[in-house]
């Protein structure tokens, strides 16, 4: 990676950069603080993964996706190096490349980066960050043997450079001196330094009392599901008011987060029935998920869960914090990639995992659908989830749904 950056004239250092890395709440924290910098007047470029339904919705400037011809030139540009390397770059290398090249070309005054997988070996790692963020240390790319929580936050900790300050979410005491051994140049800590206080539910999303060093914000709303987006939206405005050095100006952080949009985090795309999108793709997430939909969301019908998983996950664990027990009938299929669990073994974790509900075997994402929407009504819900593979291509079939047809018919197979 950083041979093919330098072949490229290593656009990576032409802009600051935000880098965001953790397990879970990365995507969230990045569109927060992507809001909070444009309230600012900068021109932020924004980089993420996975994609949802597009490749340009990785890479975003002012919040919006690069064009198709934006993106297109951005691709030629590390092709036209490819014959200078010795090794040919891999597909995450070549769309980071891609990201820097056009954030550099545009000339963003800032980039919120995403780590792609842990840190310190990742592609996005070529750049300095000027603030380094670590939402979480939780259960994913991992073995679970032996001491797997220090072995992540070791990996993770890799992004914080001498220059970086450090917004530390983790607040494992255990974890504390890995991140410190990389010598930040500051580091705030969530709830020692800053933190999100009151965390209450309100229609749509959540109402908080956040603070950082520099400031305390009170009934502060944010139009996204679950309690955890108070510990993002606090690591959020810590990371903004640190790379500025002084406190955001309290009614563009109330603007920029009241206007926050993550397609497929609890995206609500139907009323009747309730239809509900969540990339939960590891056990924490599940049961984040599973505590977001408890909490929030009473539904007087039938409950269908559609789901789908990777095949390095694991299956029994995230079903459980899904609450698949719950759900009045259960539809496992095969989402749309090389990496994707069989539907059909799917099914057996979670009759191994002792769940009572039966699960039922629809491989095809788009006749899963159409048959959850076969047995729903009104005042009904169907909650699609387990990959982000699988809630992208639900994504983009559910928005083409203008409405639930009058007659029984499932949707059509891809």
């Amino acid at each position: 990676m950083e041979s093919l950056v330098h072949a490229l004239g290593d656009p990576q250092h032409a802009f600051p950069v935000i880098h965001v890395t953790g397990t879970n709440g990365k995507g969230s924290t990045a569109r927060m603080i992507t809001r909070l910098l444009l309230g600012q007047g900068l021109v932020v470029g924004t980089y993420t993964s996975p994609h949802l339904e597009r490749y340009n919705e990785r890479i975003r400037v002012a919040d919006v996706d690069c064009t198709d011809d934006e993106f297109a030139s951005a691709i030629a540009a590390v092709q036209r190096v490819e014959p200078l390397l010795s090794d040919p770059p891999s597909h995450f290398e070549i769309l980071t490349a891609a990201a820097f090249v056009h954030f550099a070309d545009v000339a963003v005054d800032v980039a919120v980066i995403e780590v792609g997988l842990l840190g310190r070996y990742d592609a996005t790692n070529v750049c300095d960050g000027a603030v380094a963020v670590v939402t979480n240390i939780g259960r994913d790319h991992t073995d679970f043997q032996g001491d797997w929580r220090a072995r992540i936050a070791r990996e993770k900790a890799g992004v914080i450079k001498p220059s970086s300050h450090l917004i530390l979410g983790e607040t494992d005491p255990s974890l504390r001196e890995i991140f410190l051994g990389e010598n930040p140049a500051a580091i705030w800590e969530r709830d020692k330094d800053f933190g999100c206080g009151a965390n209450r539910l309100a229609v749509g999303g959540r109402v908080l009392d956040l603070r950082t060093p520099l400031q305390s914000i009170t009934d502060m709303y944010v139009p996204l599901h679950g309690a955890h987006q108070g510990d993002n939206a606090a690591v959020a405005l810590a990371a903004a008011d640190a790379f500025f050095g002084r406190p955001t100006d309290p009614e563009i952080v109330r603007e920029a987060f009241a206007s926050v949009q993550m397609p497929g985090r609890f995206e609500v795309l139907g009323r009747d029935p309730l239809v509900i999108l969540d990339g939960a793709h590891n056990p924490d997430g599940a049961e984040a998920a599973g505590r977001v939909l408890a909490e929030g969301f009473d539904v007087a019908g039938s409950r269908t869960l559609v789901v789908g998983m990777l095949n390095d996950r694991d299956a029994e664990a995230m079903l459980r914090g899904l609450g698949v027990a719950d759900f009045d009938r259960v539809i496992c299929c095969t989402p749309p990639t090389s990496r994707a669990l069989p539907a059909a073994e799917l099914a057996l974790s979670a009759s191994s995992a002792g769940i009572a509900v039966v699960a039922e075997v629809i491989p095809s994402a788009a006749d899963a659908l159409g048959a959850a929407f076969a047995r729903s009504g009104v005042g009904d819900l169907i909650m699609v989830t387990g990959s982000l593979y699988l809630v992208g291509e639900a994504r983009g079939l559910l928005r083409t749904r203008k409405r639930r047809p009058a007659a029984v018919r499932p949707l059509p197979s891809q």
